[in-house]
């Protein structure tokens, strides 16, 4: 049976199938790939941020599956939003819908007040954050972004993830246009103005706009799950009723 391909594009935490735990079920339905985005490795050290990089993952994923066939449906968290994006806009024929998750596409909001708020907030930790430790930046990060604690990493993955946090670029700072054609849905927590607002952005572009519980991983509960598996089933019935 012939199974449409849905890709999985991780934030800044977890990644690959650990960021995606409601959503694992879906590889039933679909040809469900988890990715790791540039410098998101269990053993390697992390790399700074290459947005350019991580769209090039996202293309190459939605590449000839070996069928025949290729392109998919593209689900990402937070700056893997912003990859998946870029993928949308250079190659829109491969991407059959679009679910942005609490989408930190600040550079397309740049000049709205939630947005700028935020980059005033956060671009002074930014602009020293390699002057810091890594456990000192993780630290005011959270701080800053979430108004949470963090102890202290005691594990070399919980250092890993404090130096891949530091290395990770401001995301206002990548190279996004509006995505024409592609049906996108975007699934905010209703927790924060500053995705509130991204997501009011792009609704006025046409995207569908959706909000669950669950802070900034609204995928993570049951409602918000189940507007991304009902969005990739509408498309799929609308776009290829051959694959229903």
């Amino acid at each position: 049976m012939y199974k449409q391909r849905v890709v999985f594009v991780h934030g800044a935490g977890n990644f690959g199938s650990a960021a995606w735990p409601r959503q694992h079920g879906m590889a039933l339905q679909y040809d469900a790939l988890f990715l790791r985005r540039h410098g998101f490795d269990t053993e390697a050290e992390p790399l700074e941020t290459d947005f350019a990089e991580d769209a090039r993952i996202v293309l190459r994923s939605l590449a000839d599956d070996g069928r025949g066939a290729a392109g998919g449906h593209v689900v990402a968290h937070s700056q893997g939003a912003i990859a998946a994006m870029m993928a949308a806009v250079e190659r829109p024929d491969l991407v059959f819908s679009l679910t942005l998750v609490e989408p930190a596409c600040l550079s397309l909001t740049a000049d709205l007040p939630a947005t700028a708020a935020h980059r005033a907030l956060m671009e002074p930790l930014f602009e020293v954050r390699h002057q810091l430790g890594d456990d000192d930046y993780e630290r005011e990060f959270l701080r800053r972004a979430f108004a949470a604690d963090t102890p202290e990493p005691s594990t070399p993955e919980a250092k890993r993830a404090a130096r891949r946090l530091r290395l990770q670029a401001p995301p206002w700072q990548a190279p996004l246009q509006i995505v024409p054609g592609v049906p996108t849905l975007v699934l905010t927590g209703g927790w924060e103005p500053l995705y509130e607002e991204i997501a009011g952005y792009l609704q006025e572009t046409g995207a569908l706009h959706r909000i669950a519980a669950g802070g900034h991983r609204p995928n993570d509960s049951p409602e918000g799950d189940r507007y991304i598996r009902s969005f990739i089933a509408e498309v799929s019935r609308r776009q290829h009723p051959q694959a229903s």
